[in-house]
Protein backbone atom coordinates (compact mmCIF):
# COMPACT_ATOMS: atom_id res chain seq x y z
CA UNK A 1 0.00 0.00 0.00
CA UNK A 2 1.68 3.20 -1.47
CA UNK A 3 1.13 5.12 1.84
CA UNK A 4 3.47 7.71 4.09
CA UNK A 5 2.33 7.98 7.60
CA UNK A 6 2.86 11.09 9.89
CA UNK A 7 2.38 10.98 13.17
CA UNK A 8 2.04 14.37 14.89
CA UNK A 9 3.60 14.10 18.17
CA UNK A 10 3.30 16.70 19.82
CA UNK A 11 5.43 18.56 22.17
CA UNK A 12 4.87 19.99 26.33
CA UNK A 13 1.24 20.82 25.61
CA UNK A 14 0.64 23.22 28.53
CA UNK A 15 -3.00 21.68 28.56
CA UNK A 16 -1.54 18.73 30.29
CA UNK A 17 0.29 20.74 32.33
CA UNK A 18 2.50 19.54 35.29
CA UNK A 19 1.92 16.08 33.51
CA UNK A 20 4.38 16.84 30.66
CA UNK A 21 7.41 18.54 31.42
CA UNK A 22 10.93 18.55 29.18
CA UNK A 23 12.45 15.49 30.53
CA UNK A 24 8.75 14.32 29.41
CA UNK A 25 7.18 15.41 26.64
CA UNK A 26 3.33 14.51 25.51
CA UNK A 27 4.70 11.76 23.49
CA UNK A 28 6.41 9.72 26.37
CA UNK A 29 3.35 10.14 29.00
CA UNK A 30 2.79 6.69 30.29
CA UNK A 31 -0.90 5.26 29.60
CA UNK A 32 -0.89 1.88 31.65
CA UNK A 33 2.94 1.75 31.89
CA UNK A 34 3.36 2.28 28.17
CA UNK A 35 4.57 6.16 26.49
CA UNK A 36 1.40 6.78 24.47
CA UNK A 37 2.41 6.93 21.13
CA UNK A 38 3.54 3.32 21.36
CA UNK A 39 -0.52 2.62 21.08
CA UNK A 40 -0.14 4.52 17.72
CA UNK A 41 3.24 2.81 16.40
CA UNK A 42 1.83 -0.75 17.11
CA UNK A 43 -1.21 0.00 15.80
CA UNK A 44 0.70 1.18 12.30
CA UNK A 45 2.55 -1.59 12.36
CA UNK A 46 -0.29 -3.96 12.55
CA UNK A 47 -1.82 -2.53 9.36
CA UNK A 48 1.88 -2.89 8.09
CA UNK A 49 2.02 0.49 7.54
CA UNK A 50 6.06 1.01 7.58
CA UNK A 51 7.13 4.26 6.11
CA UNK A 52 6.19 6.57 9.41
CA UNK A 53 7.58 9.50 9.88
CA UNK A 54 6.92 11.43 13.38
CA UNK A 55 6.34 15.10 14.00
CA UNK A 56 7.74 16.36 17.15
CA UNK A 57 7.64 20.22 18.51
CA UNK A 58 10.69 21.11 20.10
CA UNK A 59 14.28 19.80 19.52
CA UNK A 60 14.60 18.40 22.79
CA UNK A 61 11.29 16.72 22.93
CA UNK A 62 12.19 14.92 19.63
CA UNK A 63 15.43 13.57 20.90
CA UNK A 64 13.83 12.37 23.60
CA UNK A 65 10.90 10.87 21.37
CA UNK A 66 13.18 9.49 19.09
CA UNK A 67 15.92 7.70 21.55
CA UNK A 68 12.42 5.96 23.01
CA UNK A 69 11.75 4.56 19.54
CA UNK A 70 15.05 3.93 18.80
CA UNK A 71 15.45 2.11 21.91
CA UNK A 72 12.09 0.10 21.99
CA UNK A 73 11.51 -0.28 17.81
CA UNK A 74 15.12 -2.00 17.09
CA UNK A 75 13.80 -3.59 13.58
CA UNK A 76 11.41 -0.38 12.52
CA UNK A 77 12.96 2.42 10.56
CA UNK A 78 10.70 5.47 11.96
CA UNK A 79 11.60 9.04 11.08
CA UNK A 80 11.57 11.62 13.89
CA UNK A 81 11.77 15.13 12.83
CA UNK A 82 11.36 18.46 14.84
CA UNK A 83 9.63 21.28 13.81
CA UNK A 84 9.16 24.40 15.90
CA UNK A 85 6.60 24.83 18.50
CA UNK A 86 3.12 26.10 18.80
CA UNK A 87 2.56 25.86 14.79
CA UNK A 88 -0.54 23.79 15.04
CA UNK A 89 -0.88 20.69 13.34
CA UNK A 90 -0.96 22.21 9.84
CA UNK A 91 1.90 23.58 10.62
CA UNK A 92 3.35 20.64 11.20
CA UNK A 93 2.73 19.09 8.17
CA UNK A 94 3.55 21.80 6.61
CA UNK A 95 6.88 21.85 7.77
CA UNK A 96 7.61 18.65 6.52
CA UNK A 97 5.39 18.34 3.02
CA UNK A 98 8.38 18.36 0.62
CA UNK A 99 9.03 14.70 2.76
CA UNK A 100 6.10 13.52 1.47
CA UNK A 101 6.33 11.83 -1.89
CA UNK A 102 3.79 8.94 -2.10
CA UNK A 103 0.42 9.08 -3.50
CA UNK A 104 -1.38 9.21 -0.30
CA UNK A 105 -0.29 10.62 3.17
CA UNK A 106 -1.84 9.00 6.36
CA UNK A 107 -1.71 11.88 9.32
CA UNK A 108 -2.76 10.38 12.46
CA UNK A 109 -2.40 12.17 15.81
CA UNK A 110 0.19 10.43 17.84
CA UNK A 111 -2.49 10.60 21.39
CA UNK A 112 -5.00 8.75 19.91
CA UNK A 113 -5.52 5.71 21.65
CA UNK A 114 -7.82 3.37 19.68
CA UNK A 115 -8.58 -0.66 18.19
CA UNK A 116 -9.40 0.88 15.14
CA UNK A 117 -7.05 -0.16 12.54
CA UNK A 118 -5.89 2.66 10.06
CA UNK A 119 -5.00 0.40 7.97
CA UNK A 120 -9.21 0.24 7.05
CA UNK A 121 -9.02 3.97 6.88
CA UNK A 122 -6.96 3.94 4.03
CA UNK A 123 -8.42 1.06 2.10
CA UNK A 124 -11.32 3.23 2.12
CA UNK A 125 -9.70 6.21 0.89
CA UNK A 126 -8.18 4.31 -2.29
CA UNK A 127 -11.61 2.50 -2.30
CA UNK A 128 -13.82 5.80 -2.98
CA UNK A 129 -10.63 7.97 -4.78
CA UNK A 130 -10.82 10.47 -1.98
CA UNK A 131 -9.12 13.35 -1.71
CA UNK A 132 -9.54 13.13 2.26
CA UNK A 133 -10.93 10.74 4.43
CA UNK A 134 -11.72 10.75 7.95
CA UNK A 135 -11.86 8.89 10.92
CA UNK A 136 -15.45 9.19 12.45
CA UNK A 137 -15.87 7.83 16.13
CA UNK A 138 -18.97 7.12 18.52
CA UNK A 139 -18.19 9.81 21.56
CA UNK A 140 -16.82 8.53 24.34
CA UNK A 141 -19.18 7.64 27.08
CA UNK A 142 -16.64 7.39 30.12
CA UNK A 143 -16.32 11.29 30.54
CA UNK A 144 -15.62 12.39 34.11
CA UNK A 145 -15.18 9.72 37.08
CA UNK A 146 -13.57 8.97 39.90
CA UNK A 147 -10.46 9.61 37.91
CA UNK A 148 -8.28 12.62 38.60
CA UNK A 149 -9.81 15.73 36.86
CA UNK A 150 -8.07 18.53 35.68
CA UNK A 151 -7.97 20.51 39.53
CA UNK A 152 -11.77 19.32 39.63
CA UNK A 153 -12.84 21.86 36.47
CA UNK A 154 -13.66 19.42 34.31
CA UNK A 155 -16.18 18.00 36.92
CA UNK A 156 -17.97 21.49 36.43
CA UNK A 157 -18.20 21.57 32.65
CA UNK A 158 -21.77 20.76 31.07
CA UNK A 159 -21.23 17.71 27.93
CA UNK A 160 -20.98 19.44 24.65
CA UNK A 161 -20.86 18.21 21.07
CA UNK A 162 -17.43 17.76 20.01
CA UNK A 163 -18.47 17.69 16.21
CA UNK A 164 -21.51 18.22 14.05
CA UNK A 165 -21.66 16.31 10.92
CA UNK A 166 -23.60 16.48 7.60
CA UNK A 167 -23.00 12.96 5.95
CA UNK A 168 -24.83 11.48 2.68
CA UNK A 169 -27.61 8.79 2.65
CA UNK A 170 -24.70 5.94 2.40
CA UNK A 171 -23.15 7.73 5.26
CA UNK A 172 -19.62 7.25 2.54
CA UNK A 173 -19.44 11.03 1.93
CA UNK A 174 -18.91 14.03 4.42
CA UNK A 175 -20.66 16.97 3.16
CA UNK A 176 -20.69 19.10 6.39
CA UNK A 177 -18.02 19.56 9.70
CA UNK A 178 -18.45 21.93 12.25
CA UNK A 179 -16.00 21.84 15.08
CA UNK A 180 -14.35 23.79 18.19
CA UNK A 181 -16.55 26.65 19.25
CA UNK A 182 -18.57 27.10 16.38
CA UNK A 183 -20.15 23.83 17.94
CA UNK A 184 -22.16 26.06 20.34
CA UNK A 185 -23.73 28.04 17.73
CA UNK A 186 -26.51 27.42 15.53
CA UNK A 187 -25.18 25.23 12.31
CA UNK A 188 -26.09 26.98 8.88
CA UNK A 189 -25.59 24.58 5.52
CA UNK A 190 -26.24 26.36 2.55
CA UNK A 191 -28.89 24.94 0.39
CA UNK A 192 -26.96 24.64 -2.71
CA UNK A 193 -25.38 22.23 -1.10
CA UNK A 194 -28.56 20.21 -0.21
CA UNK A 195 -29.83 20.52 -3.74
CA UNK A 196 -26.40 19.30 -4.55
CA UNK A 197 -26.77 16.19 -2.35
CA UNK A 198 -29.82 15.73 -2.30
CA UNK A 199 -30.38 14.34 1.23
CA UNK A 200 -27.90 15.17 4.55
CA UNK A 201 -28.15 13.60 7.74
CA UNK A 202 -26.90 15.48 10.37
CA UNK A 203 -25.11 13.67 13.19
CA UNK A 204 -23.56 15.14 16.77
CA UNK A 205 -22.97 11.43 17.90
CA UNK A 206 -19.49 10.88 16.05
CA UNK A 207 -16.26 12.92 16.87
CA UNK A 208 -12.96 13.56 13.83
CA UNK A 209 -10.80 11.07 15.50
CA UNK A 210 -8.15 12.94 14.16
CA UNK A 211 -6.70 9.96 11.76
CA UNK A 212 -6.93 11.16 8.29
CA UNK A 213 -6.20 9.46 4.73
CA UNK A 214 -5.28 12.48 2.34
CA UNK A 215 -4.23 12.60 -1.37
CA UNK A 216 -0.86 13.83 -1.27
CA UNK A 217 -1.19 16.47 -3.96
CA UNK A 218 -4.69 18.13 -2.63
CA UNK A 219 -2.83 18.57 0.87
CA UNK A 220 -0.09 19.94 -0.42
CA UNK A 221 -1.91 22.66 -2.53
CA UNK A 222 -3.88 23.63 0.59
CA UNK A 223 -1.30 23.51 2.99
CA UNK A 224 0.58 26.08 0.16
CA UNK A 225 -2.41 27.99 -0.66
CA UNK A 226 -3.64 28.67 2.27
CA UNK A 227 -0.45 29.34 4.22
CA UNK A 228 -2.19 31.01 7.41
CA UNK A 229 -3.88 27.47 8.10
CA UNK A 230 -2.88 26.28 11.44
CA UNK A 231 -5.34 23.18 12.30
CA UNK A 232 -6.23 20.16 10.42
CA UNK A 233 -9.51 19.20 12.23
CA UNK A 234 -10.53 23.29 12.29
CA UNK A 235 -9.59 24.60 9.12
CA UNK A 236 -7.65 22.00 6.38
CA UNK A 237 -10.41 19.62 6.25
CA UNK A 238 -13.61 21.63 6.31
CA UNK A 239 -12.07 23.57 3.84
CA UNK A 240 -11.83 20.39 2.00
CA UNK A 241 -15.61 19.33 2.66
CA UNK A 242 -16.92 23.15 1.84
CA UNK A 243 -14.84 22.99 -1.84
CA UNK A 244 -15.43 19.76 -2.77
CA UNK A 245 -19.06 21.09 -3.85
CA UNK A 246 -18.32 24.52 -4.86
CA UNK A 247 -19.79 24.14 -8.52
CA UNK A 248 -22.85 22.75 -7.43
CA UNK A 249 -25.87 24.98 -8.59
CA UNK A 250 -26.92 27.59 -6.06
CA UNK A 251 -30.59 28.51 -4.51
CA UNK A 252 -32.88 31.19 -3.20
CA UNK A 253 -34.31 30.24 -0.74
CA UNK A 254 -33.14 28.61 2.24
CA UNK A 255 -34.60 25.85 4.68
CA UNK A 256 -34.80 25.38 7.89
CA UNK A 257 -35.25 21.85 10.04
CA UNK A 258 -37.70 21.99 12.96
CA UNK A 259 -37.67 19.63 15.81
CA UNK A 260 -39.54 16.83 13.70
CA UNK A 261 -37.98 16.95 10.95
CA UNK A 262 -40.41 18.71 8.35
CA UNK A 263 -38.99 21.66 5.86
CA UNK A 264 -40.02 24.91 6.86
CA UNK A 265 -39.09 27.53 3.76
CA UNK A 266 -39.12 30.62 5.13
CA UNK A 267 -38.44 34.32 3.12
CA UNK A 268 -35.77 35.90 2.18
CA UNK A 269 -33.44 33.07 3.69
CA UNK A 270 -30.46 30.99 1.63
CA UNK A 271 -29.66 29.22 5.12
CA UNK A 272 -30.52 25.47 6.47
CA UNK A 273 -30.13 26.60 10.34
CA UNK A 274 -30.24 23.73 12.59
CA UNK A 275 -30.05 25.18 16.26
CA UNK A 276 -27.84 23.42 18.98
CA UNK A 277 -31.66 23.50 21.49
CA UNK A 278 -33.17 21.52 18.90
CA UNK A 279 -33.23 17.84 17.95
CA UNK A 280 -31.12 16.82 15.15
CA UNK A 281 -32.99 14.20 13.27
CA UNK A 282 -32.36 13.03 9.25
CA UNK A 283 -33.25 15.95 7.10
CA UNK A 284 -36.54 15.23 4.81
CA UNK A 285 -35.24 16.11 1.46
CA UNK A 286 -36.37 13.57 -1.19
CA UNK A 287 -33.54 14.03 -4.11
CA UNK A 288 -30.46 11.68 -3.82
CA UNK A 289 -27.46 13.60 -6.39
CA UNK A 290 -24.19 12.71 -4.79
CA UNK A 291 -23.78 9.62 -7.24
CA UNK A 292 -24.98 10.82 -10.62
CA UNK A 293 -23.94 14.74 -10.28
CA UNK A 294 -21.75 15.54 -7.07
CA UNK A 295 -20.81 18.60 -9.41
CA UNK A 296 -17.73 18.68 -6.87
CA UNK A 297 -13.84 18.61 -7.89
CA UNK A 298 -12.55 16.27 -5.29
CA UNK A 299 -14.53 13.45 -2.37
CA UNK A 300 -14.51 14.04 0.99
CA UNK A 301 -15.14 10.43 2.55
CA UNK A 302 -15.75 9.17 5.88
CA UNK A 303 -14.97 6.19 7.73
CA UNK A 304 -17.25 5.68 10.86
CA UNK A 305 -15.88 2.93 13.28
CA UNK A 306 -18.65 0.48 14.98
CA UNK A 307 -19.90 1.55 17.92
CA UNK A 308 -18.03 -1.32 19.79
CA UNK A 309 -14.43 0.34 19.00
CA UNK A 310 -12.75 1.90 21.82
CA UNK A 311 -11.31 5.12 20.64
CA UNK A 312 -10.34 8.36 23.02
CA UNK A 313 -7.81 11.05 22.64
CA UNK A 314 -5.36 12.07 25.39
CA UNK A 315 -5.70 16.03 24.67
CA UNK A 316 -6.72 16.75 28.54
CA UNK A 317 -5.98 16.01 32.17
CA UNK A 318 -9.42 14.17 32.67
CA UNK A 319 -8.82 12.19 29.12
CA UNK A 320 -5.40 11.08 30.47
CA UNK A 321 -7.41 9.50 33.85
CA UNK A 322 -9.50 8.27 31.33
CA UNK A 323 -7.86 6.54 29.35
CA UNK A 324 -5.82 5.21 32.15
CA UNK A 325 -8.68 3.53 33.62
CA UNK A 326 -10.05 2.21 30.43
CA UNK A 327 -7.18 0.77 29.19
CA UNK A 328 -6.55 -1.20 33.07
CA UNK A 329 -10.16 -1.95 32.72
CA UNK A 330 -13.18 -2.04 30.10
CA UNK A 331 -10.59 -1.48 27.23
CA UNK A 332 -7.35 -4.08 28.77
CA UNK A 333 -6.99 -5.51 25.10
CA UNK A 334 -5.03 -2.45 24.53
CA UNK A 335 -2.86 -2.74 27.02
CA UNK A 336 -0.37 -5.63 25.12
CA UNK A 337 -0.50 -7.15 28.71
CA UNK A 338 -2.01 -10.31 29.90
CA UNK A 339 -4.23 -9.96 32.99
CA UNK A 340 -3.90 -12.42 35.96
CA UNK A 341 -7.56 -14.20 37.40
CA UNK A 342 -7.67 -11.42 39.28
CA UNK A 343 -7.95 -8.88 36.71
CA UNK A 344 -4.46 -7.28 37.41
CA UNK A 345 -1.32 -7.26 36.38
CA UNK A 346 1.52 -7.39 39.37
CA UNK A 347 4.83 -7.88 37.94
CA UNK A 348 7.11 -10.81 39.41
CA UNK A 349 9.76 -8.49 40.84
CA UNK A 350 6.91 -6.27 42.78
CA UNK A 351 6.83 -6.84 46.53
CA UNK A 352 3.94 -6.90 48.60
CA UNK A 353 3.88 -6.53 52.41
CA UNK A 354 1.66 -8.32 54.73
CA UNK A 355 -2.45 -7.95 54.43
CA UNK A 356 -1.81 -5.42 51.26
CA UNK A 357 -4.47 -6.19 48.65
CA UNK A 358 -4.37 -4.69 44.98
CA UNK A 359 -7.96 -5.24 43.60
CA UNK A 360 -9.25 -5.77 40.10
CA UNK A 361 -8.37 -2.92 36.93
CA UNK A 362 -4.84 -2.25 38.60
CA UNK A 363 -1.32 -2.26 37.24
CA UNK A 364 2.28 -2.72 39.28
CA UNK A 365 5.32 -2.31 37.31
CA UNK A 366 8.87 -3.95 37.87
CA UNK A 367 10.57 -2.90 40.73
CA UNK A 368 7.74 -1.45 42.89
CA UNK A 369 7.61 -2.50 46.64
CA UNK A 370 4.33 -1.97 49.25
CA UNK A 371 4.48 -1.91 53.00
CA UNK A 372 2.56 -3.62 55.11
CA UNK A 373 -1.72 -3.21 54.95
CA UNK A 374 -1.92 -0.75 51.38
CA UNK A 375 -4.69 -0.61 49.51
CA UNK A 376 -4.61 -0.36 45.86
CA UNK A 377 -8.09 -0.05 43.54
CA UNK A 378 -8.37 0.62 40.08
CA UNK A 379 -5.08 2.35 39.95
CA UNK A 380 -1.81 2.41 37.86
CA UNK A 381 1.84 2.55 39.77
CA UNK A 382 4.97 2.67 37.89
CA UNK A 383 8.45 1.15 38.09
CA UNK A 384 10.49 1.50 41.22
CA UNK A 385 7.88 3.12 43.54
CA UNK A 386 8.62 2.63 47.04
CA UNK A 387 5.53 2.65 49.47
CA UNK A 388 5.34 2.45 52.91
CA UNK A 389 2.42 0.83 54.93
CA UNK A 390 -0.86 1.72 55.01
CA UNK A 391 -1.04 3.48 52.25
CA UNK A 392 -4.49 4.03 50.18
CA UNK A 393 -4.35 4.53 46.39
CA UNK A 394 -7.98 4.97 44.73
CA UNK A 395 -8.25 5.63 41.12
CA UNK A 396 -5.30 7.29 40.61
CA UNK A 397 -2.00 7.07 38.31
CA UNK A 398 1.26 7.13 40.29
CA UNK A 399 4.53 7.04 38.14
CA UNK A 400 7.72 5.89 38.14
CA UNK A 401 9.97 6.34 41.12
CA UNK A 402 8.11 7.58 43.54
CA UNK A 403 8.35 7.63 47.16
CA UNK A 404 5.25 7.33 48.93
CA UNK A 405 5.63 7.34 52.86
CA UNK A 406 3.06 5.49 55.61
CA UNK A 407 -0.23 6.38 56.16
CA UNK A 408 -0.95 8.20 52.80
CA UNK A 409 -4.18 8.62 50.89
CA UNK A 410 -4.31 9.45 47.35
CA UNK A 411 -7.63 9.02 45.47
CA UNK A 412 -8.37 10.80 42.19
CA UNK A 413 -4.86 11.88 41.40
CA UNK A 414 -1.36 12.27 39.28
CA UNK A 415 1.35 12.01 40.73
CA UNK A 416 4.78 12.10 38.46
CA UNK A 417 8.10 10.93 38.37
CA UNK A 418 10.13 11.00 41.51
CA UNK A 419 7.75 12.80 43.35
CA UNK A 420 8.11 12.38 46.94
CA UNK A 421 4.91 12.45 49.10
CA UNK A 422 5.84 12.33 53.17
CA UNK A 423 3.99 10.45 56.27
CA UNK A 424 -0.29 10.74 56.67
CA UNK A 425 -0.32 13.30 53.24
CA UNK A 426 -3.62 13.25 51.61
CA UNK A 427 -4.35 14.22 47.71
CA UNK A 428 -8.01 14.06 46.04
CA UNK A 429 -8.47 15.01 42.37
CA UNK A 430 -4.85 16.81 42.23
CA UNK A 431 -1.96 16.55 40.09
CA UNK A 432 1.15 16.67 41.31
CA UNK A 433 4.23 17.26 38.77
CA UNK A 434 7.92 15.93 38.81
CA UNK A 435 10.20 16.02 41.51
CA UNK A 436 7.38 18.04 43.63
CA UNK A 437 7.50 16.84 47.96
CA UNK A 438 4.26 16.72 49.49
CA UNK A 439 4.88 17.58 53.06
CA UNK A 440 3.85 15.54 55.97
CA UNK A 441 0.28 16.05 56.76
CA UNK A 442 -0.43 17.92 54.18
CA UNK A 443 -4.27 17.73 52.87
CA UNK A 444 -4.69 18.73 49.06
CA UNK A 445 -7.96 18.89 47.12
CA UNK A 446 -8.36 19.80 43.72
CA UNK A 447 -4.73 21.37 43.35
CA UNK A 448 -1.70 21.47 40.84
CA UNK A 449 1.40 21.16 42.63
CA UNK A 450 4.50 21.87 40.83
CA UNK A 451 8.49 23.15 42.10
CA UNK A 452 8.48 26.22 41.57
Amino acid sequence: MDFQVVVLAGGTSEKLSPLVSKDVPKALLPVANRPVISYVLDLLEASDLKDIIVVVEGQEAARLVGAWISSAYLDRLVEVVAVTEDIGTAGALRAISKRLVANDVLVISGDLVTDVLPGAVAATHRRNGAAVTALLCYVPVSGPSDAASSGGKDKAKKPCRLNIVGLDITRQFLLHIVSGTDVEKDVRVYKRKIQAVGQMEMRSDLMDAHLYAFNRTTLQDVLEKKETYRSIRLEVLPYLVRSQLRSAPSGGEGTIVDETGDVIIPPNSNLQCLSQHRAIAPSAFKQDLLSSSGGGTHRCCVYIASKNKYCHRLNSIQAYCDINRDVIGEASHLSGYSFSSHNNIIHPSCVLGSKTTVGPQCMLAEGSQLGDKCSVKRSVIGRHCRIGSNVKIVNSVVMNHVVIEDGCHIQGSVVCNNVQLQERAVLKDCQVGAGYTVTAGSDHKAESLTRK
